[in-house]
């Protein structure tokens, strides 16, 4: 059977209680490792902003500011793997 576009979209639902086995997420990497990770993410993004803000002083033009981008999407992943514990 085809999805027909007038068909709900399909829900994602979170079960608070956790009493499935689906549910359970258990972390994959060591505190020290999300340690590691958090430290290089916030690094990351210092050393992103900074840039910019360079950047910005100097008037350059958007872009140069374009690959910025793949730097702050670094730091973000980095910090959000360590705060999921993924």
């Amino acid at each position: 059977m085809y999805a027909q576009f007038s068909d709900p979209p399909f829900k994602i639902v979170f079960n608070p209680e956790g009493n499935e086995p689906a549910d359970v997420c258990i972390p994959n990497i060591s505190p020290k490792e999300r340690q590691k990770r958090m430290r290089f993410g916030i690094i990351q993004l210092a050393a992103t902003f900074i840039i910019l803000a360079i950047l910005l002083l100097v008037g350059a033009d958007k872009l140069w500011r374009s690959p910025l981008f793949a730097l702050f999407s670094a730091g973000a992943v980095s910090i959000f793997q360590a705060l999921d514990k993924t």
